[in-house]
């Protein structure tokens, strides 16, 4: 027991001695590596400094990199500002596609002309055809007054201006089978008087009875007559045809060297102050009829619209059924011819009917059409147009009415549309751009 006692002192003796000489081996150890570490550690330090001072260096040609990069940001934000503000400005004019761009300098020499249109009363139009007819009365036919072949005295045409009892042309049988009727009229005129006044002898003493005095005398009066109508138009070269009212000549149905026989139409001279207008209404507008109170008309030798209003006009009449085998209903109107018009002429007319109130209306000349469709320019500001397809209602061959498309106070091209067309082909261009 002691022994084990002893051995176990032993050990722990040992185990003490070799802790205490392990603890100077380390710490001796622990104490060069300590100094080799802070050796190691001043040089990683100073390689620390080196490195941080070479990352500062690069840190600081990193700040002018940064410096330049800001300079070449701030060029690019200028640049695209200036981009913004150009685009802006192409947006404001030219980007839209439907928008027209007409210098107002332009647009002035060009004649264009805008107006702001509000509602205003407007006539129901009725759009026809018809013919310009002379007046009862105002016309007159030239006939012939005997057999014979025409002759010319003065230059004699159609639109020619005659007086009543002007020469119009002269009739001669002189070298005719037959003979001047004029000279034989004359003949038998004196032959007749003579037999007259030697029966006018016999009835007084009864030698003859008043019945072949009656006879004779009727031979007589007929042969007079017949005499007289020829004498006071005698002349060397033959029976002169007059005109038998003051006027023009509208139609002239011979020619020079024609045989004509008595009662044949020569020419027809008008006075042309007083016109009809007769208007072929179609029976699907029969129950408008009673409310058309005048009418315009356009003639087509001069492309002119004339209104019946300021022609003196008025409405005469209006048919209460259509003709046979037509389909239209007649309307007349008479007027003042103050201008050329021509007798006889058909044109176009418009009736006017009751009033419409609030109406948009438009100058014919407004409008521009394109394949059926029509259309008007809408001026948005001074150089800015606009396109709008419109919808038309009536017109009176001035106006139209605008039945969709357009608003009140809207400004609307009503002269010079045709340039402002002709503008959007010519300025239909992409919007300008900066590159840089």
């Amino acid at each position: 027991m002691k022994k084990f006692i002893f051995m176990g002192v032993m050990g722990m003796f040992l185990l003490g001695s070799c802790s205490s000489n392990s603890g100077h081996s380390h710490e001796g150890h622990d104490h060069e590596e300590h100094n080799h570490a802070t050796e190691e550690h001043a040089h990683s330090h100073e390689g620390h400094s080196h490195e941080h001072e070479g990352h500062n260096h690069e840190g600081h040609t990193h700040d002018g990199h940064n410096h330049e990069g800001h300079n070449h940001a701030a060029e690019a934000y200028a640049h695209n500002h200036e981009a913004e503000t150009h685009e802006g400005h192409a947006h404001e004019h030219g980007s839209n596609p439907e928008e027209i761009i007409l210098a107002p300098e332009k647009a002035k020499a060009a004649g264009v002309v805008s107006e702001v249109i509000q509602p205003k009363p407007f006539r129901q139009v009725i759009k026809t055809n018809g013919e310009v007819q002379a007046a009862q009365g105002a016309e007159s036919v030239v006939v012939a007054n005997v057999s014979g072949v025409v002759s010319f005295q003065r230059s004699i045409t159609e639109g020619v201006q005659v007086g009543k009892g002007t020469s119009l042309m002269t009739i001669s049988a002189e070298k005719l089978q037959d003979g001047d009727p004029a000279q034989r009229a004359r003949i038998a005129y004196e032959t007749a008087k003579a037999e007259f006044d030697r029966a006018s002898r016999l009835v007084e003493s009864q030698i003859i009875s008043q019945k072949e005095f009656n006879a004779i005398k009727e031979t007589y009066e007929n042969a007079r007559l017949a005499y007289e109508a020829l004498a006071k138009n005698q002349t060397k070269n033959g029976v002169s045809v007059t005109a038998p009212i003051a006027g023009y000549i509208k139609n002239l149905l011979v020619k020079e060297g024609d045989y004509v026989a008595v009662g044949q139409p020569l020419a027809t001279v008008t006075q042309n102050n007083r016109l009809f207008l007769r208007a072929d209404v179609s029976e699907r507008y029969y129950k408008y009829l009673s409310g058309i109170s005048s009418a315009n008309f356009k003639t087509p030798y001069d492309n002119q619209v004339y209104e019946l209003e300021v022609l003196n006009g008025k409405l005469l009449s209006y048919g209460k059924s259509a003709g046979s085998g037509s389909f239209y209903v007649p309307v007349t109107f008479s007027f003042d011819n103050k201008g050329g018009i021509i007798p006889g002429s058909f044109v176009e007319i418009y009736l006017l009917s009751k009033q419409m109130d609030n109406s948009l209306v438009l100058p014919v000349e407004a409008l521009t059409e394109e394949q059926g469709l029509y259309f008007v320019y809408i001026q948005k500001c001074e150089e800015s147009y606009k396109k709008q397809e419109v919808k038309l209602g009536a017109g009176n061959g001035k106006e139209v009415q605008i039945l969709s498309g357009l608003h009140p106070g809207d400004k609307v091209v009503v002269k010079g549309a045709y340039h402002v067309k002709l503008a959007s082909a010519s300025n239909a261009l992409p919007a300008h751009s900066h590159e840089h």
